[in-house]
């Protein structure tokens, strides 16, 4: 977190980088900011743990890097990297 001092007011500020989850690279970690799918495929990956200040952790990534396995609330959810570009996420 950095200040920022401006007229006599320091103020807060978060530098988080916001990605999509088919960016991480095995072992990077995460927290789920929001969706960006509509329809079955929104409603699929809420159902599934993707939800907003959820952690996530890319465990594993098949031999030509897609689909890869991520930990979600326990669970371990495999995403093919068409899907997983729908979830940005704070790292």
């Amino acid at each position: 977190m950095n200040m920022i001092i401006r007229n006599n007011i320091s103020e807060e500020v978060n530098s988080i980088a916001q990605t999509v989850l088919s960016s991480l690279r095995v072992g990077d970690s995460c927290t789920v900011r929001r969706l960006d799918s509509h329809g079955s495929m929104r409603q699929r990956l809420g159902e599934l743990g993707f939800v907003g200040g959820t952690r996530v952790t890319c465990l594993h990534r098949s031999f030509l890097g897609d689909p890869a396995a991520y930990l979600v609330k326990g669970a371990v959810i495999a995403l093919r990297d068409s899907d997983a570009r729908c979830v940005v996420v704070d790292i």
